[in-house]
């Protein structure tokens, strides 16, 4: 399964390099799973053509990566995105609801109260016992600091990659 993950990656960035006939052939096993066989007889050549073409494919398209690597720095980029993601969902310590919600749904009230102006709401300081308005501890400003800076380094790794 991962071999053919790999194939259709590999496709997806450098298919465009190769011939029409290469595409076509390629086409048929990597994306529409059919089987040698079945490739050789609708193309009228030997099953051994076919699997020879594919074969060539594959070392084409390895060669292109290993040249450009396109793929091994999408794959960095889509990592680097998904830690972003994460880090992005700030949860209370209990990790049952999110500060962000908390702030998005004080922010609606105080816009509903304030005649159309926004304001914003410190969620993020404790009262004095050391607890968020909803009951549950909050993170401490630090470490929401120390989220948004690890956020801001690894956006401007992201936007060097690309």
């Amino acid at each position: 399964m991962e071999k053919i993950f790999e194939q259709a990656l590999l496709y997806d960035f450098y298919g465009e390099l190769l011939t029409p006939h290469q595409q076509s052939i390629y086409e048929d096993a990597v994306n529409n799973d059919m089987s040698l066989g079945e490739i050789a007889k609708e193309r009228g050549i030997s099953r051994q053509g076919v699997h020879d073409l594919i074969k060539r494919c594959d070392r084409i398209l390895q060669d292109y990566e290993s040249k450009l690597h396109l793929v091994e720095r999408f794959d960095k980029a889509k990592r680097k995105v998904a830690e972003i993601q994460a880090l992005t969902q700030l949860t209370d310590l209990d990790g049952e609801s999110s500060q962000v919600d908390e702030v998005k749904s004080d922010v609606s009230g105080e816009h509903s109260q304030s005649g159309g102006k926004w304001a914003w709401v410190d969620v993020g300081q404790p009262k004095a016992d050391g607890k968020c308005r909803n009951g549950r501890e909050c993170r401490t400003d630090m470490e929401i600091l120390e989220r948004m800076e690890h956020i801001r380094r690894l956006s401007g790794e992201l936007m060097k990659e690309l």
